[in-house]
């Protein structure tokens, strides 16, 4: 039986900042961590957007009459009105915030679905996440999360460590189960504090009684001289992309930086807080449009730095769930059941509004307060899949779900 975890090792996973779970992690792992992949897939990047993000602001449905009545302070102008929305089509505008985005949706690399979720709707946060990371809704005793579940179809005996990757403090359900998987919270924690730094840590692991924690200790050492080597903290960007100093900047310019060094990464999972709106959502401009605006600037400021390597990467943009049709009282909105998703980078179908649009009145209402699904989450999941893994069977990877074909990606 392999000992419980020391506090020495505890001390050195807290110090490099990097965490691990799956029961394929063994001696080996991190040695690898600089390999070079073979075979040529595009990158699945995930954000999960944490809170319940109101869907019907980020793409307003500004050609239906029914929306403003139901959002007398929230709602968006219609195109071409001050604060208006961004046009996209005949019914939905982009909310003004996204603007950093309307490029990529000109340009064909941005496609948006709204009216997305999961079946079986739940308006708690904890259990909306826990079933979309895991990929089976009502079902609490899931032990692995969908993404980790495609990673274990494919196998990779030689992988680096950095082939599935968790841009944030802990792995979330996602990306927990048998294959191994990395969580950091950025690549500037590659370092040890402390007179002596690596190598004070390195001696201490030399005098471990234990074998295999000897050997482990010393293959995570290498792994972390082999990153530092490369200096992938501090590598700028490229094609003049300015990133901002918020946290999901911070992670997609960190994706980049390991996307560009070739290290094998094939997912990356990584998540941004704060889309609970429940008071003061604000319109054209307030909390709402905040948030927004950072995660319009992060993803254009990605899109940018990786340029032609945007083809070879792509980006889901996801929530638990979306927010009441109508605004409360306090000018906010509340846990509601269909939201939006966005899809961007390689083999996107852009420029579409994907779902099947059906109203705000009448069959496009759910208990006559929430946006209806028309889309299950696990239909474009799977769909982004396919474009970038190829795992060979999306039955296990959405155990007993077979939804229709959305057609996202060419």
């Amino acid at each position: 039986m392999r000992p419980a975890l020391s506090f020495d090792r505890r001390l050195f996973l807290k110090s490099t900042g990097l965490a691990f779970l799956g029961l394929g992690f063994a001696p080996g792992f991190l040695a690898r961590a600089v390999a070079q992949t073979t075979r040529h897939r595009r990158a699945l990047v995930l954000v999960f957007l944490r809170g319940g993000a109101d869907g019907l602001s980020f793409v307003p449905p500004v050609g239906d009459p029914a929306y403003y009545a139901a959002r007398p302070t929230l709602a968006l102008g219609r195109p071409g009105a001050e604060g208006a929305a961004l046009r996209l089509d005949d019914t939905f505008g982009l909310h003004p915030a996204l603007g950093p985005l309307l490029p990529l949706w000109q340009d064909g690399a941005l496609a948006v679905v709204q009216a997305a979720g999961l079946q079986g709707a739940t308006r708690s946060h904890f259990d909306a996440q826990d079933f979309c990371e895991t990929g089976t809704p009502g079902l609490k005793t899931t032990a692995d999360g969908w993404l980790n579940r495609s990673l274990q179809q494919l196998p990779e005996p030689g992988a680096g460590a950095f082939r599935a990757v968790a841009l944030q403090g802990t792995l979330p359900r996602s990306l927990q189960g048998a294959a191994p998987a990395v969580a950091l919270d950025g690549l500037s924690s590659f370092h040890l504090s402390g007179k002596g730094g690596l190598d004070s840590f390195e001696a201490l692991y030399a005098g471990a009684v234990d074998q295999a924690l000897r050997t482990t200790g010393q293959e995570a050492f290498e792994a972390l001289r082999a990153t530092a080597s490369a200096d992938l903290g501090n590598s700028p960007p490229d094609n003049g992309a300015v990133y901002g100093k918020t946290p999901l900047a911070r992670r997609l310019q960190d994706t980049a930086r390991l996307l560009r060094a070739g290290v094998g990464l094939e997912v990356v999972a990584t998540e941004m807080g704060g889309w609970d709106t429940h008071v003061g959502e604000g319109g054209a401009t307030g909390q709402l449009a905040a948030r927004l605006r950072e995660l319009a600037e992060a993803l254009s400021a990605f899109a940018r730095d990786l340029g032609p390597r945007l083809a070879d990467v792509t980006v889901v943009v996801m929530t638990e769930f979306g927010r009441t049709v109508r605004e409360n009282g306090n000018r906010g909105t509340d846990h509601g059941t269909a939201s939006v998703m966005l899809a961007l980078g390689g083999g996107v179908r852009g420029g579409r509004v994907y779902g099947g649009w059906r109203g705000l009145d009448g069959p496009g209402l759910f208990e006559d307060r929430d946006l209806a699904i028309r889309v299950d989450v696990r239909s474009v999941l799977g769909e982004a899949l396919q474009a970038s893994l190829a795992p060979p069977d999306l039955s296990s990877v959405f155990p007993g779900f077979s939804g229709s074909r959305v057609g996202l990606f060419g």
